[in-house]
């Protein structure tokens, strides 16, 4: 959390990634924020005007100057940039959407799953969503940093676009039509999730093309948003690039999407090797010239002489100086 002026200011200016801002009136219209709050709403970030009491008691009763913000654990991006980045994978690309799901912890394992299980983006609305915040981030353990997620202002609109770009939208619902296992789950897909209290919003089901249904037998009426999403996600893999895994058999590269100022770890790797310098071409051996070799110098040395060295000879006479 920061708050302050010229600390939110500097934060805004900066660029960094920023889950929500809460600003009184004043604020708002203020010169040196009004242009930056208004980037910050068309970027996915939900900027909500409140009172000056409403944002004391937000920072805890500390100096605010009217305005603070929330930072975000991992930076968003708009639905054009991924359904573009998603154009040219080699595979069907799969996204998962979440429709009013508050829980971070919730959302983290959503993530997470969904890495694991090689989905190439997540779609959460701006508002009645939980963001990507520091809780959301420790339960992802890491997927965050390998999958891009969409932040959309309007989540039905978002889902006619992804249409129009020939996705198909597949919410999950306890009286969906078909079940899970009878579900056609080829081509682009959209795999849309509820709340665990509501599911999914009468406008959210009808924006989808079919409601499909995870069939139950214990007493228990419902499972937890996290965990249907990652058996639905998981489906979808053991029905295309799971299909041919066996026994200790690896699991193909995934694909991740290009997006703009990024590149793939696959595309990564094809970069280092054709960057890698070129071996030096080995020359013909060439015939080596003689060596000229030196002149000898023989030293004979004499290990047994046949006269003993000369001994001196001593008096016992020892004479000292004054």
């Amino acid at each position: 959390m920061i708050w302050g002026r010229h600390a939110t200011q500097a934060a805004l200016e900066a660029g960094r990634p920023i889950h929500r801002i809460w600003c009184t009136p004043e604020m708002r219209s203020a010169s040196k924020f009004l242009q930056l709050l208004r980037d910050a709403k068309a970027s996915g970030v939900l900027v909500e005007e409140v009172t000056w009491a409403r944002l004391g008691q937000i920072t805890g009763g500390s100096v605010h100057q009217g305005i603070a913000l929330q930072t975000a654990a991992a930076e968003t991006l708009d639905l054009e940039t991924l359904i573009e980045g998603c154009s040219d994978l080699g595979e069907p690309p799969l996204l998962v959407a979440l429709d009013s799901v508050t829980d971070p912890h919730n959302l983290g394992a959503v993530v997470r799953s969904a890495e694991a299980m090689g989905a190439h983006g997540v779609v959460i609305p701006q508002r009645r969503s939980a963001g990507l915040t520091g809780s959301a981030a420790k339960v992802a353990a890491g997927a965050l940093e390998h999958l891009p997620v969409a932040r959309v202002v309007n989540l039905n609109r978002s889902l006619e676009k992804l249409k129009d770009a020939g996705y198909r939208v597949v919410g999950l619902a306890a009286e969906g039509d078909v079940t899970l296992t009878d579900v056609d789950l080829t081509g682009p897909m959209v795999l849309v999730t509820g709340s665990e209290d509501q599911g999914l919003s009468l406008m959210t089901r009808r924006h989808c093309d079919q409601l499909v249904r995870i069939p139950l037998r214990g007493i228990t009426p419902s499972l937890n948003a996290s965990v249907a999403t990652a058996l639905c996600v998981y489906e979808v893999a053991r029905r295309n690039w799971m299909k041919d895994i066996h026994g200790q058999a690896p699991s193909p590269p995934i694909r991740r999407p290009k997006l703009a100022g990024s590149e793939s770890p696959v595309e990564l790797t094809e970069a280092s090797e054709s960057a890698a310098p070129p071996e030096q071409a080995v020359l013909p051996e060439q015939a080596e010239a003689p060596v000229e070799k030196a002149p000898e110098h023989r030293i004979d040395l004499d290990l047994n002489p046949s006269q003993p060295d000369a001994v001196l000879p001593f008096d016992q006479n020892i004479q000292l100086s004054p």
